[in-house]
């Protein structure tokens, strides 16, 4: 299966109400990611036709970007926990055996889900601190503020995922890096 289909079939594994919750999240990531790459490869392909065919490019472009950059990088911060596609150091947590790489999992997991929450707390008086200071973006003219509101949602939602990572762990028989991501490696040798 292909990583399309299976971000189009994501189900979660989770139970009740937690797989109604992980699922819709995915579902939201999904189109935020989506449309953040398209409109920003739009905005681009505009912005080099503008400059080459009319010989100014669009003044507002550079925020555009901006603007998608940074929602971009933080809905694909809580798709890349949602997927087990973070980077791991897995040295130690290779060599345990099954029981201490699932405690291990459910530690990482909690762990990470405060960092998160903590980073959560933080951007949320950052930006407060942008909204008190009163500062605009020069060209398209509203308050810096608004464009950082993705900061604090994408770790809103990576801290969901991990925590929720945590609960499947601590539900489950198996070990999994994310909701929906079992432990293991894929084989990943050719034949020659």
């Amino acid at each position: 299966m292909s990583d399309e289909e299976i971000e189009r079939n994501y189900r979660s594994g989770l139970p009740g109400i937690l797989g109604t919750v992980d699922t819709l999240i995915s579902k939201l990531e999904a189109v935020i990611l989506a449309m953040g790459v398209l409109l920003m490869a739009f905005n681009t392909v505009a912005n080099v036709i503008a400059r080459f065919v009319f010989g100014e490019s669009i003044f507002f472009s550079g925020e555009i970007n901006r603007i998608l950059i940074i929602m971009i990088t933080f809905a694909g911060v809580g798709y890349a926990a949602r997927h087990g596609r973070h980077i791991r150091m897995s040295a130690i947590y290779d060599a345990l055996p099954v029981g201490g790489r699932k405690a291990l999992m459910i530690f990482i997991s909690l762990f990470t889900a405060m960092v998160m929450f903590f980073l959560l707390y933080y951007s949320i008086y950052y930006i407060l601190d942008l909204y008190s200071r009163g500062r605009i973006l020069p060209a398209l003219g509203f308050p810096i503020w608004v464009i950082y509101i993705w900061v604090p949602l994408g770790f809103l939602i990576t801290g969901i995922q991990y925590l929720l990572t945590a609960i499947k762990n601590m539900t489950t028989r198996d070990v999994y890096l994310s909701t929906a991501v079992l432990d293991g490696y894929k084989d990943t040798e050719t034949e020659v």
